[in-house]
């Protein structure tokens, strides 16, 4: 029995005790004096491949309530807590609008649906009961038996009706399902015919060191045998995260282009997030729906130079030969503080700061914005962001610097199309062709003048925005923006690397 490791030894001979027996987790824990499972596992999985103990798996499908499966355990399933509710009203209270004097409004819209599905019907904003209602109560009656025969501990599915199982299994939070696997081990034909006596547990020996060999414990040692044929896990070393590689790989470019990198704040005032980019103060892109507000602080200090300059701009030009916004300039509003929705406060700031001084700069950072969570978008996103400030801008350097860009990614494919943002003009989105189709990438122009003059330059900026999520997805072949950030390791691994 040399092949064999101690462990497996000792749950041999255990086994051998009583040869015909099915041995149960518990049983072969208490005689083998284990108190760890794993040891049963590996030793018996040990003994399997060696052809002396069959393993048998019994799968179980284990039923137990989910959160709204126990609320309704204990107040009652939603649609018969509502139907008794129509019950007690009187024909003329039966109204959908007064449900919320009892009713949670989450609990309402699926309310609704539930009754109309079991008989209820709707006139004129009013519950309608039909006159039989025994139909009604069979069904209320069932569905109760049901959640109370899963109880607290849960029950397992075969013990249930399986349309049962299903109509709950589509309603959320009501039941939630999990497998169980059982195993037991059984001495085989082979196992039977060892010898328990040959079952010796010894020392055995994985590495003969220095000082073993000063002694001469090693020579009545086993040595454990190793089968170089048998398969091993390959070491997956460390790496870094696909999306740090992509913008590591994007600030090379940029670099190499002789571009410098600039950082700025997350949080920012509306003021430089938004006024100093002539986007109106009625614009949808600052309600609460799309800009996450702060609260403390609700408002910071700007100053009153620059709430100036933007509020002539704003209201009639400033000077810049345009007209403005009209209406008034709500220097409040200005102070607000946020989470900016894009890096272009960044480039913004930087030219504020240095306003006379040449410049090719660009940044990679972190934006918020109030969006719900789809395969396409994220509150919480990458922007890549640069600017050409020099007297001689122009439009051609801007949609060549950007060609190059691209080109430098794997894309030479490029090309742009007219567009419209409140802060450029000409205004240009960029598309690179994928798999045959043209995919939209980001935005792009010339500042307008009543951005750059009351920064104190008059001098072109070519300004050019993208988002990195997107760009990621496309270099990684993906048509879903979660996988970007979710913990699967395995797949993290099969991505390629950039």
């Amino acid at each position: 029995m040399a092949e064999l490791g101690n462990n497996e030894r000792r749950m041999l001979r255990a086994m051998l005790s009583n040869p015909e027996s099915t041995w149960s987790l518990n049983e072969l824990l208490e005689a083998c004096e284990w108190t760890d499972q794993a040891h049963v596992a590996g030793a018996g999985l040990a003994l399997n491949e060696a052809g002396m103990v069959e393993i048998q798996e019994i799968t179980k499908r284990l039923i137990t309530l989910g959160e709204e499966g126990r609320k309704a355990l204990n107040e009652g399933l939603l649609e018969s807590r509502l139907f008794t509710w129509i019950q007690n009203q009187p024909d003329e209270q039966r109204l959908i609008s007064t449900m919320s004097q009892t009713f949670e409004k989450s609990e309402s819209g699926p309310g609704v649906g539930l009754l109309k599905r079991i008989g209820v019907t709707l006139e004129r904003g009013a519950f309608v009961l039909p006159e039989n209602i025994s139909e009604i109560e069979t069904i209320l009656e069932s569905r109760t038996n049901f959640i109370q025969s899963i109880g607290e501990n849960g029950i397992e599915e075969d013990e249930l009706d399986a349309e049962m199982v299903d109509s709950f299994r589509s309603r959320k939070s009501i039941i939630e399902t999990s497998e169980t696997i059982t195993r037991t081990w059984k001495l085989s034909n082979k196992g039977h015919n060892v010898n328990p006596e040959s079952l010796t547990e010894k020392t055995q020996i994985v590495d003969l060191t220095p000082e073993m060999l000063q002694g001469d414990d090693w020579r009545d040692a086993e040595f454990k045998r190793y089968d170089v044929n048998l398969p091993a896990p390959t070491p997956a070393g460390g790496r870094p995260h696909p999306m740090q590689s992509l913008i590591q790989r994007i600030r090379s470019i940029f670099l190499e282009m002789g571009f410098t990198e600039i950082e700025g704040d997350f949080v920012r005032t509306a003021g430089w997030n938004m006024d100093s980019l002539f986007i109106p103060q009625t614009h949808p892109a600052r309600a609460m729906q799309d800009t996450f507000y702060l609260e403390d602080p609700e408002k910071l200090p700007i100053e009153e130079h620059w709430l100036d300059l933007w509020a002539g701009v704003h209201e009639n030009g400033g000077g810049t030969g345009s007209t403005g916004w009209g209406g008034h300039f709500d220097r409040e509003e200005a102070k607000k503080g946020l989470l900016r929705t894009h890096t272009t406060v960044n480039t913004v700031k930087h030219l504020a700061d240095q306003p006379n001084e040449a410049c090719r700069v660009f940044g990679i950072g972190r934006v918020f914005r109030q969006e719900a969570i789809d395969k396409s978008h994220l509150p919480e996103f990458h922007q890549i962001e640069g600017i050409i400030h020099e007297p001689e801008a122009s439009l051609p350097m801007l949609v060549t610097t950007l060609k190059t860009f691209y080109a430098k990614m794997g894309y030479p494919d490029v090309r742009v199309r007219p567009a419209y943002f409140p802060y450029t003009e000409p205004s240009l989105e960029i598309e690179v062709k994928w798999r045959g189709i043209w995919l939209e990438l980001g935005g792009a122009g010339i500042f307008r003048p009543e951005v750059t003059e009351p920064l104190g330059t008059e001098w072109p900026v070519c300004a050019w925005g993208m988002g990195l999520e997107r760009l990621a997805m496309l270099v990684l072949g993906m048509d879903d923006i979660r996988e970007l950030y979710q913990p699967d390791l395995l797949k993290l691994r099969s991505m390629p690397i950039i």
